[in-house]
């Protein structure tokens, strides 16, 4: 018998709003919810990384993180 997804965990976060509509376009595409979405992408995050991109787009992010808090 399958494991059932126990989502143990809540948390309240802060996104923007181009996240927040992406993951739930990513949702609504994988027929999920958006905490079994977020759990599905945490869960396999080393094998859906890619890193050179990974580590050019995080500090791409945080060069643009103070303005983007005005």
């Amino acid at each position: 018998m399958p494991k059932r997804l126990r989502l143990t965990r809540r948390m309240n976060i802060a996104m923007t709003e181009d996240a927040f509509r992406r993951l739930r376009r990513f949702a609504s595409e994988a027929g999920l919810d958006e905490g079994e979405a977020l759990s599905f992408v945490f869960e396999n995050f080393d094998s859906l990384m890619d890193e050179e991109k990974f580590g050019a787009k995080i500090r791409q992010f945080n060069s643009e993180l103070e303005a983007r808090k005005r």
